[in-house]
């Protein structure tokens, strides 16, 4: 008998980010890819939440990607979402 838990790790359909590279783990795509931030926007709903999260991707990967400039970093992990409008 083979009983047991699933091997733990991530789904072949999750797009989760390869770390050092930052690359898809699904569609080697630069991490978000657009898959993925497809789903990221439905699962987080709210904007200001989503920023935080991908903030904290943008510092993890800013140490692995040292030659990577600022811009193109802050571009590909929070340049995409949509501006909110602003109260005055």
């Amino acid at each position: 008998m083979t009983g047991g838990a699933e091997p733990s790790g991530p789904v072949s359909d999750e797009h989760a980010p390869e770390q050092p590279t930052w690359s898809c783990g699904s569609c080697g795509e630069d991490w978000p890819c657009a898959t993925k931030r497809s789903r990221l926007l439905r699962e987080y709903g709210d904007r200001a939440t989503l920023s935080v999260y991908l903030g904290s991707c943008l510092a993890a990967a800013s140490e692995d990607l040292r030659t990577a400039s600022v811009t193109s970093l802050q571009n590909r992990f929070i340049g995409w979402l949509r501006r909110g409008s602003r109260s005055s």
